[in-house]
C-alpha cells in the first residue's frame, strides 16, 4: 500500500471514530468502531483496495446519522475527502432511504428488501464490502447466540427466520460476484447459523 493510500486509511479511521465513538454494538458494551475496523480488515484480506477499505470503515456512516441533513453532510464529506467512488460504495452498503435517519427508519423487512434489490444491482466493488460487512455481522450474531442462547436474538428487529432469509438472500446475490473464499466463508457461516438457531 503506497503512502497516499495509507494516509487515506488513517484519515478514514479518524473520521469513523469521530462519527461512531459513542456507539456500542446492539445489546453489548462493545464499541461499534470494532465492527468497522474488522470490516475494513476483511475487505483488505479478501483483495479489496484502499478505496474499498475506506468504504468498509465508513459503510454505516450514512444510515447511522441522526438526521437526513447530517447524512447529507457526511456524504458530502466522504466524497470531498475520498472521492465519488468511495461514496458510491458507502451508498450501496446503506439500507436507509434519503429521508430516513436515527430512530426514524422504515420497518426492518421493508428496508432489507430495498437493500437487497440495491445490492443485486450494485457493482462487484460494492458487493465485496457488503459481503465483508455481513460476514462480520453474522460472526457477531453467532458468538452472541453461542454465549447467551437463542433468546439473545429477541433484542433485534428480526427473529431467526427473518435473519436467515436475509443472509440467504445476501449469499445468493453475492454468488460468483465476490472472491470464492469470501463466498465460501459467508455461505458456511449462514449454514452454521441455521443449525445454531434450529
Amino acid at each position: 500500500m503506497d503512502p497516499a493510500d495509507q494516509t487515506r486509511l488513517i484519515e478514514a479511521t479518524e473520521l469513523a471514530h469521530r462519527w461512531h465513538a459513542s456507539q456500542v454494538r446492539k445489546g453489548t458494551a462493545i464499541p461499534y468502531i470494532s465492527h468497522l475496523l474488522q470490516v475494513q480488515g476483511l475487505v483488505l484480506e479478501h483483495g479489496g483496495d484502499a478505496e474499498q477499505a475506506v468504504a468498509g470503515l465508513l459503510h454505516d456512516s450514512l444510515e447511522d446519522a441522526e438526521t437526513p441533513a447530517e447524512a447529507r453532510e457526511r456524504a458530502a464529506s466522504i466524497e470531498a475527502r475520498f472521492g465519488a467512488g468511495a461514496l458510491a460504495i458507502v451508498r450501496d452498503c446503506t439500507d436507509t432511504a434519503d429521508d430516513e435517519a436515527g430512530a426514524d427508519k422504515g420497518p426492518w423487512r421493508e428496508r432489507k428488501q430495498r437493500y437487497l434489490a440495491q445490492l443485486a444491482a450494485a457493482p462487484e466493488r460494492s458487493l465485496l464490502v457488503a459481503a465483508c460487512d455481513k460476514l462480520h455481522n453474522l460472526n457477531a450474531l453467532m458468538w452472541d447466540v453461542e454465549a447467551h442462547g437463542a433468546d439473545y436474538l429477541d433484542r433485534f428487529n428480526a427473529g431467526p427466520a427473518e435473519q436467515l432469509w436475509y443472509f440467504d438472500s445476501v449469499v445468493a446475490i453475492a454468488e460468483g460476484r465476490v472472491p470464492a473464499r469470501l463466498q465460501n466463508e459467508l455461505s458456511a457461516r449462514v449454514e452454521s447459523f441455521r443449525v445454531l438457531v434450529g
